[in-house]
């Protein structure tokens, strides 16, 4: 059926919108549809399946799984309109006018999308609408911010520094407040033109459908969707205890696992609104306590929006060469080496049992991403943050554009943070964190005879001992691709000849950082540094 445009009843011009949904998966705080359906004859929510992810072969089975289920909870929840999502599949530039063309579109509207790829992809679509005469509108609420105006208020350029964002975030006042969900009187007499065969052609696709081999692919242990997203954030803030008392997030066997209060993919997605966690913690916060919670309180959501601030102008964010807040370290490159990391076969089991919970679930805990993450870059292996980045797009379904680059360039000291002396033993670490080995256990099998004393370094096991566990090492477990003592004190060296060179060069001295040593200690939260090449300065921030 055609939307049809034209002149209603009394000369008003018809409305006929077209809501794009690419992120913000969600009916509730969703300022750009309401606004759309205001005065609304007709709406048709869409989805295009294929620029979603920019380079979807890049994108692995969990992730695409995930995101299927967010776009049929979507469209459930969008029946309740009397509504459908209409999937479509195509770039944006060829798909959206023949659909304008034929449904007789005369708005659109989308949530903004911050990150520099999607705000291309936005500029051109805006052109083209204004071509055709479609007014456009787009709001924001993928962050908490209006982000420009945090850059305007820096004085035209991102923070680059947590503590300087931090600032900057306390002279702007609290983020806007969410929006109310969209419900059937929201609609104001807007409705949905249907087809009979309506799944046929705009039904959300099947993993098979889109290619993928479903054999042996476990069930998923995060499922998709809005409606999940509000049943987690309800359990998440039933930890009255855990609010009341929030201080820096601690690392126990049990976190290690998949928790039913999670929400990192949810905000990833958009199923779930960051305002609306944001003002859910206030509140609860203020209950609880009878005051104004600190910022740490909301350190997740505020952490995502620093790197989305620092990455909003920078297209090369992702990049080492040619970003201008990235350190050019000389990496390695090793295929086989990066192979082996990011197949879980580096013989330390805690880096393995890590990249394997990655591989089947799509979710680490996050001092487990620092631990791989050292491991792979200054730690032990030398290797660029760029790799590492790449297998976090594939396979971690919270994997932001923006969050993953900045997490990457920072762990491996390339930005933000320069505690190159501070080093993740793969060992220690994961006795600190996995004392009992139930989570190697878990996820790698092949040890799970092996004795508590050995499992944290199979490979110094006497052969009997190997033998009754009936885990041979380098045989069915492979013996350590690098001597961790040898390589990290060699690679420390590597970092600190980097940042001299830098500092020479500024004729800046580098700062010797604090809480060096062997152990994950707390500096995953402390304030980080930031080196800035290209314009070179070297500022010490804590």
């Amino acid at each position: 059926m055609n939307g049809g445009a034209g002149a209603a009843s009394g000369g008003r011009q018809e409305k006929h919108v077209v809501h794009w949904f690419r992120k913000g998966l969600r009916l509730h705080d969703n300022p750009a549809l309401k606004e759309g359906l205001r005065g609304a004859d007709t709406f048709r929510c869409v989805f295009l399946l294929d620029p979603w992810f920019a380079g979807s072969s890049s994108v692995g089975i969990n992730k695409w799984r995930f995101l299927l289920q967010c776009l049929e909870d979507l469209d459930r929840n969008l029946r309740k309109l009397n509504s459908r999502l209409f999937v479509i599949r195509g770039q944006p530039a060829d798909a959206l006018p023949k659909l304008f063309k034929e449904w007789g579109t005369t708005a659109l509207t989308f949530e903004e999308d911050p990150e520099p790829f999607g705000r291309v992809r936005d500029h051109n679509i805006t052109t083209l609408c204004k071509e055709l005469g479609i007014t456009v509108t787009q709001c924001v609420s993928h962050t908490l911010y209006n982000l420009q105006q945090i850059i305007d208020r820096n004085g035209g350029r991102a923070p680059l520094t947590y503590h300087q964002f931090l600032a900057v975030v306390a002279c702007a006042g609290p983020p806007p407040q969410p929006e109310l969900p969209v419900t059937p009187s929201s609609l104001g007499g807007a409705r949905t033109p249907l087809s009979e065969d309506h799944d046929e052609r705009y039904g959300v696709p099947t993993l098979e459908e889109l290619g993928f081999d479903t054999e042996g692919l476990i069930p998923p242990v995060w499922q998709g969707g809005e409606s999940e997203s509000l049943a987690r954030l309800e359990r998440h803030l039933e930890r009255k205890a855990w609010v009341a008392s929030f201080g820096r997030p601690k690392m126990t066997p049990q976190s290690l696992l998949p928790s039913l209060t999670g929400l990192s993919p949810y905000l990833r997605f958009g199923c779930l609104s960051t305002r609306l966690f944001y003002y859910q913690l206030t509140d609860l916060y203020k209950k609880i306590k009878k005051a104004f919670p600190p910022l740490s309180l909301h350190g997740q959501l505020l952490w995502r929006e620093f790197f989305y601030c620092a990455a909003t102008k920078n297209p090369n964010f992702d990049k080492m060469v040619g970003n201008p807040i990235c350190v050019q370290i000389p990496w390695d490159k090793n295929v086989e080496a990066l192979a082996k990391w990011a197949n879980g076969q580096t013989g330390f089991p805690w880096i393995d049992a890590i990249m394997t919970q990655l591989r089947q679930e799509g979710w680490i805990h996050h001092l487990a991403r620092h631990a791989v993450a050292c491991f792979l870059t200054r730690g032990d292996l030398w290797i660029s943050w760029e790799e590492g980045m790449k297998v976090f797009e594939e396979l971690l379904l919270d994997a932001d554009w923006s969050v993953n680059a900045g997490m990457w360039m920072w762990l491996s000291c390339s930005s933000f943070f320069q505690q190159f002396f501070h080093c993740y033993c793969p060992v220690k670490f994961g006795r600190k964190a996995d004392p009992n080995g139930d989570y190697i256990r878990k996820y790698l099998p092949v040890l799970k005879s092996m004795p508590l004393q050995y499992i944290h370094e199979p490979w110094l096991a006497p052969e009997n001992v190997q033998q009754t566990s009936k885990c041979i090492i380098g045989k069915d477990y492979p013996l350590p691709m690098v001597n961790h003592q040898t390589a990290s004190r060699i690679n420390i060296q590597r970092m600190k000849q980097v940042y001299q060179q830098l500092a020479n060069y500024n004729t800046l001295e580098t700062t010797r950082c604090e809480g060096a040593g062997d152990d994950y200690g707390s500096s995953h939260q402390r304030l980080p540094n930031v080196v800035t090449v290209g314009n070179p300065i070297m500022k010490n921030n804590s």
